[in-house]
């Protein structure tokens, strides 16, 4: 295809054709704002956290002539030990694979066995379709319902028309924040396995819900795999650590696809330290919850419609004009949020209580 008829990119760029409609992915970055648009955890890492984070590496440093441990052993062991105590469910370090962060891991998989395509219930996770282009899997366009849950009947039938490789579901949702139901994993959990594919469970907010994981399910129905991150709940996004909670073939196939010594020999340490203290670092989890209710309820007596939300962010609409006019006037109020591109809808990441204070004053002005 040629690249002439594209304005986007230049005509001496070979770029893949199938990636010339494509942007890259992010958020926009505005300085002087409150920023509430990533989802991030407000909260600063404890002070005694940071001092045992400092005192590791020394060592590290000393060492950045040396490759990092390739397969980050002992930090897939501290996070099997941390989903076992917290999940109810017995893992082995050789039922996680860690990455940089939980993109890398949703790549690494849909190399390793999106052959057969990837089937996903939009509005989700918008980094999904376009891993999916990026590596080459065809992807399979599945709708939610008005409420934004999963229609389980039509979603099984669905798997078993188009015989996915892979079937994501995002749970709590992103956007929308809404949770899948435990047994409705499990129904389609038995329908992907019937056709030979993997649901692969994206939990990036399992930390704000009170729905039993689906790492559950993984010692009957060996084809799921459950991906989750430290970037939201332990507040670590900016050591980008996201891994895999899986039977051990999942992990050989993707040590497959894998690029080596993918993972730093500090984002390892600190990562180590982090669970290692995953107590603290969890502790503002009900106070970022009791936020989410507290706004989801000033939004609503504000005269706003709120989607019930499992994450540490909520989704609304109900504002005077479209979203994108709605967001630059809040924008214009110094406070940035996100639009998701669903037409009428916001969202609105929980910050601090005086964050939140912020927001609440300045969207009140939208319905005024």
């Amino acid at each position: 295809m040629a690249m002439e008829n594209n304005p986007a990119w230049p005509s001496w760029l070979p770029i893949r054709s199938e990636l010339a409609d494509l942007k890259p992915y992010g958020a926009p970055q505005i300085s002087g704002v409150r920023a509430l648009n990533t989802n991030e955890n407000p909260y600063d890492l404890p002070k005694k956290v940071v001092a045992e984070m400092l005192e590791a590496l020394p060592q590290v440093l000393a060492n950045l002539n040396r490759y990092p441990d390739r397969d980050a052993v002992a930090l897939r062991e501290a996070l099997a030990k941390y989903l076992s105590k917290s999940a109810g469910a017995v893992f082995g370090s050789r039922n996680i694979w860690a990455a940089n962060g939980s993109n890398e891991i949703l790549q690494t998989l849909m190399l390793a066995c999106g052959g057969r395509g990837a089937l996903g219930f939009t509005p989700s996770y918008s980094v999904h379709p376009l891993i999916a282009k990026a590596t080459g899997t065809n992807w399979i366009s599945g709708d939610r319902e008005a409420s934004f849950n999963i229609d389980i009947k039509k979603s099984i039938k669905m798997i078993s028309e188009k015989e996915p490789g892979i079937t994501f579901i995002t749970t709590p949702n992103n956007p929308t924040g809404t949770s899948t139901p435990y047994a409705d994993l499990e129904e389609l959990a038995i329908a992907c396995s019937e056709v030979k594919g993997l649901l692969v469970v994206d939990e990036a907010y399992a930390e704000f819900s009170q729905e039993k994981s689906a790492v559950n399910l993984i010692a009957q129905y060996p084809n799921v795999v459950v991906v989750r991150t430290m970037s939201k709940a332990f507040a670590f996004a900016g050591a980008r650590v996201g891994y895999a909670v899986c039977n051990e073939a999942v992990v050989d196939a993707m040590l497959v696809t894998r690029l080596p010594y993918h993972l730093s020999s500090t984002t390892q340490a600190l990562a180590l330290v982090a669970l290692d203290n995953s107590k603290a670092l969890l502790a503002e989890v009900d106070a970022l919850i009791a936020e989410r209710d507290r706004v989801a309820a000033q939004l609503t007596k504000l005269g706003f419609e709120v989607s019930p939300s499992s994450a540490n962010f909520l989704l609304f609409s109900g504002f005077k004009g479209d979203s994108k006019t709605a967001w630059e006037s809040l924008v214009a109020a110094g406070i940035l949020v996100r639009d998701v591109g669903l037409s009428g809808y916001l969202r609105v990441t929980i910050g601090l209580p005086s964050e939140n204070d912020e927001f609440l004053t300045a969207i009140a002005a939208l319905r005024s």
